[in-house]
């Protein structure tokens, strides 16, 4: 692959993921809110939202917005660019570009509100084991879709034992969650899955941790873990598609 081809396989990426984060922050909005309540149907001034996907201002009032939207365009878009950047023109590439903005989604829900949502969960890891399942079937594909199913088995069921033993510290929507990134990383094989799980509860105990030493929270303050899954996720798959 020249070097002009690959430069423009990761710009056309990155305008993807661009394009992609512009329309989650409706679905943020509408999805942050405490378990146990209904998704929001309304906008911060009162007017019916329709729909799930679409900017950070409501089209019919000049009210607040629903969260930062430029954040959610720049974050979307560099995640696309370095994923395909790892693995370049590998029909992977496709499954990749594909979850990437659910992840970025589930991680700013999970940030203000301590949630992962069932209906974004549960078809984030069915998603990818059926897009992996067709990939799998074409040509100069570098993965493993037997792995990326144990993989998923086995990371949910390494999160459901610790949820078991800390219900408290550990969320269901983390075990749900685990089996999306269990088949992600398990396309690359098992050492992927073993280096992005171990990235996601490494920077979460971190992060954590600076809390702590900063006087922000303490021991037992519930911290969010959704982002390190999700970003442990990436750094495994990163490297793996990179290393394939």
């Amino acid at each position: 692959m020249s070097d002009g081809s690959y430069v423009s396989l990761v710009a056309v990426a990155a305008l993807w993921g661009a394009a992609a984060g512009a329309l989650l922050p409706r679905a943020a909005y509408r999805f942050s809110v405490p378990s146990g309540e209904a998704w929001r149907t309304a906008c911060p001034a009162g007017h019916g939202v329709r729909g799930w996907l679409g900017g950070a201002r409501c089209g019919r009032c000049a009210g607040p917005p629903y969260g930062p939207g430029a954040a959610s365009v720049v974050v979307t878009a560099l995640v696309c660019a370095a994923l395909a950047a790892a693995t370049g023109t590998r029909p992977e590439l496709g499954v990749w570009l594909l979850l990437a903005p659910a992840g970025v989604l589930l991680a700013v829900i999970d940030v203000r509100v301590q949630r992962l949502p069932d209906p974004l969960t549960l078809p984030f890891a069915a998603a990818a084991l059926i897009l992996l399942g067709l990939t799998a079937l074409l040509p100069e594909h570098a993965g493993e879709w037997t792995t990326a199913l144990l993989g998923s088995l086995a990371l949910g069921a390494g999160y459901f034992v610790l949820f078991l033993v800390n219900p408290g510290g550990m969320g269901f929507g983390d075990v749900k969650l685990a089996l999306g990134a269990g088949a992600v990383l398990g396309w690359y094989g098992w050492p992927t899955v073993m280096l992005g799980t171990l990235a996601g509860f490494v920077s979460g105990a971190l992060y954590g941790g600076a809390l702590v030493v900063a006087r922000k929270a303490g021991r037992k303050t519930a911290v969010p873990f959704g982002p390190f899954l999700i970003g442990g996720a990436l750094v495994g798959l990163l490297i793996g598609a990179y290393t394939a």
